[in-house]
């Protein structure tokens, strides 16, 4: 018989690829894992995704231990795009702009997003505003498959908020458009005798069966991407089913995106950000109830760690800019540079920018929210210019690239990079949160959407080091405990992946664990796509991947 590879390639128009430097390649995202694909297929069209997942099924029908995983530009944190069998990539020719429509955009999951949004903005002066904080490197398949949130995400929700129509093969290779269905639409549906009318039956009748089950699961916190959202498929208000919700956030276990139609939206032009020193943190969630009071469009945080390695690496940042933003933004740093070498440094950061029609409008919401906080003890500051504003998100969206790059022979570890909590637990949870990342020997710093209660932190380690395996695995299950104990999220935009599947356990029940399994089961029956993340992802698997290495 063929080898694998050949069968793909007898049947596709895209390129296959068996080559070491390939597979080398694509072994590896921007998580603390490394696996290295079998093949690596690059897909023309949605009718090549289609012909490798009928030969990767049929392969699996003999007994061949084959699977699937889809990627688009690598930026998962969590593993969610790795494989050691078949991997498709898209950005190489499915990254077109299919059509953008007057408030909606459809395109390939390839695309980049910073050209999804260059060309919204061009037609439409609009766009997705979920993107994350890796706007300038990420794509479209992975913002739908990890259902994206950033920092408008407090304003304008998350990703599945924006999902109009989904595009998808599924597990038996065969198309399938996913959106909102009306009640008879989904009668329809139900009446087809092939795998996808078998997924709306066993899917409508698993949310039926355990209805007051997957509500309680709901979570709580603002939020998530951890499991399968169930709660979200059936919209009692407009009476609607729609798997859409269901696949956004998969990371490719229940079916392969092939296209994606997006919501956009049109932001107010003019912004200003009131910055809040705060040293007190029992005073935090006061300050955040005044703040969201006032309506911010973004309401962020980074701690004094963030800002000491800020700092430290100015020069490097700088570099990065052209020579005229580079020396404008630089001497704005002054007042931050004085206040390490002074020591005078606040605990927390917290930037709140609102954006309003008027410079004025926005100017005059700043200053109400400034006044809000009178009595507390903080000290504020009003960035009136674009400069002023630039250097806090400068220093919010570069943490990670910070610690990423910056740090010879340290990795900055997403391991317990994003889970959400209620920010009314603040001053309980954040003395506890330190005080166990502080019985470890790493340097840490803490950043996040602290209007969301989302927090993301990255410890710095040598991942060559067998004790810093054993410390990952040790500190895990620590921090979801304690996610648990104040009744959080282990994940609210990074997903789950091979990093937090294991840990689903410590947000969900049992029974929604196996509700899940079913759902994987109904979508996937042979196990083909993207196994190990969503469900059945252990420990073992945690380990065996783990890098030793500096990544």
């Amino acid at each position: 018989m063929p080898s694998l590879a050949q069968r793909i390639k007898a049947v596709i128009r895209g390129d296959v690829a068996d080559d070491l430097a390939t597979r080398s390649a694509y072994s590896h995202d921007t998580s603390i894992f490394e696996r290295l694909p079998s093949l690596v297929v690059f897909p023309k069209s949605a009718d090549d995704v289609s012909a490798v997942i009928r030969v990767i099924g049929e392969a699996r029908a003999r007994g061949e231990q084959v699977s699937l995983a889809a990627r688009s530009a690598g930026t998962d944190m969590t593993g969610g795009d790795l494989t050691d069998s078949v991997m498709l990539v898209f950005p190489k020719y499915m990254n077109r702009m299919l059509e953008v429509g007057d408030d909606w955009a459809k395109a390939e999951p390839g695309l980049y997003y910073r050209d999804f949004e260059k060309e919204t903005m061009a037609k439409r002066g609009m766009l997705l505003p979920s993107y994350p904080a890796s706007r300038e490197l990420c794509a479209i398949g992975g913002i739908v498959s990890n259902n994206s949130g950033g920092e408008l995400t407090l304003n304008f929700g998350k990703t599945n908020d924006y999902v109009r129509e989904l595009e998808v093969v599924l597990a038996d290779g065969t198309h399938a458009t996913l959106r909102a269905l009306s009640e008879n639409e989904l009668a329809a549906k139900e009446t087809q005798q092939d795998l996808e009318g078998d997924i709306y039956r066993k899917v409508h009748a698993l949310i039926g069966a355990h209805e007051h089950e997957i509500e309680a699961a709901r979570p709580t916190v603002t939020k998530n991407s951890a499991g399968y959202a169930l709660w979200n498929v059936i919209d009692k208000k407009r009476n609607t089913f729609d798997l859409s919700q269901l696949v956004t956030g998969s990371q490719g276990t229940l079916a392969i995106v092939t296209a994606a139609k997006l919501g956009l939206v049109k932001l107010k032009e003019h912004r200003a950000m009131l910055v809040i020193f705060l040293s007190d943190m029992d005073i935090l969630p006061e300050v955040v109830t005044r703040v969201l009071a006032c309506k911010p469009e973004s309401f962020e945080s980074y701690d004094d760690k963030t800002l000491m390695l800020a700092v430290k690496f100015m020069p490097q940042m700088l570099r990065q800019m052209g020579l005229a933003q580079a020396a404008r933004l630089g001497f704005s740093f002054i007042p931050e540079m004085t206040m390490v070498a002074t020591g005078g440094i606040p605990k927390l950061f917290l930037l709140a920018e609102f954006a309003e029609d008027t410079p004025d409008e926005a100017l005059r919401k700043v200053e109400e929210t400034a006044a809000a906080l009178e009595g507390l003890p903080v000290r504020t500051k009003i960035a009136r210019s674009e400069i002023e504003s630039a250097k806090y998100w400068k220093m919010r969206r570069e943490a990670f690239a910070l610690l990423r790059k910056r740090m010879k022979g340290l990795t900055a570890a997403p391991i317990m990079d994003d889970f959400v909590v209620h920010p009314k637990d603040y001053p309980q949870f954040l003395p506890e949160l330190y005080k166990l990342l502080n019985g470890y020997s790493f340097t840490y710093a803490v950043t996040g959407h602290i209007g969301d209660g989302n927090f993301h932190i990255f410890p710095l380690v040598d991942m060559s080091q067998p004790k810093t395996h054993s410390m990952i695995m040790d500190l895990m299950p620590r921090i979801y405990d304690l996610v648990r104990k104040y009744g959080g999220a282990i994940t609210g935009e990074h997903n789950d992946g091979i990093v937090r599947t294991p840990f689903l356990s410590y947000q969900f029940s049992p029974e929604m664990l196996d509700l899940f399994a079913q759902v994987k089961q109904a979508f996937d029956p042979l196990g083909i796509l993207n196994p190990g993340k969503k469900v059945g992802g252990t420990l073992q698997d945690i380990e065996r991947s783990m890098v030793t290495r500096s990544v």
